[in-house]
């Protein structure tokens, strides 16, 4: 589906707050990212909500590869192009398996992947379509995650819908971010 924005980006934010958000993003990723520009310029609070997300999504007791392939199933799941784009170029700048992320969709049969991340991807991928799992998905991935683990799993998962969802329906697709690395 093509994707048509459904407001305009406003590219001088007004207050303090947004034009240092701005700067930032201008330094960190190599230009304002359009929900910034569609979003955070509205409603300023929802990118103190972004931040957070990013602190506890950093904070979280997994590997960056394991994160950066469970965003990239989840945005792929829901056909979010912007949240592909930007997840494609997070792995590039960590130096994550692009190898990986170009299977993701044989994670269960590829032997690029572990028996714990086949056993995440899953989890994510019946949570993301089904918004529930099955007993003996959750009991596969208890055997190679502990709790708190499955919960930042569950977050990452959630959030990364959350962003999606955002970008959808208001229309946002790529930015071209893989080129800018």
């Amino acid at each position: 589906m093509e994707h048509q924005l459904r407001l305009q980006p406003i590219e001088k934010p007004k207050g303090l707050y947004m034009k240092l958000g701005y700067w930032y993003l201008k330094k960190m990723i190599g230009k304002v990212i359009t929900p910034a520009k569609v979003v955070y310029a509205r409603v300023p609070k929802l990118m103190k909500v972004a931040s957070l997300f990013y602190k506890v999504s950093e904070q979280a007791p997994l590997s960056d590869d394991l994160k950066i392939m469970l965003k990239a199933m989840v945005s792929d799941l829901n056909n979010c192009t912007f949240c592909i784009d930007i997840t494609q170029a997070y792995a590039m700048r960590k130096g994550s398996s692009m190898k990986k992320l170009g299977e993701i969709h044989n994670f269960a049969t590829s032997e690029l992947f572990s028996p714990a991340e086949r056993a995440c991807l899953n989890y994510v991928k019946e949570a993301t379509l089904h918004k529930q799992v099955p007993d003996a998905v959750f009991r596969e991935l208890q055997k190679h995650f502990n709790e708190e683990q499955i919960i930042y799993i569950t977050f990452l998962m959630a959030s990364e819908v959350y962003y999606n969802t955002m970008n959808l329906a208001l229309g946002i697709g790529s930015d071209g971010l893989c080129a800018l690395q």
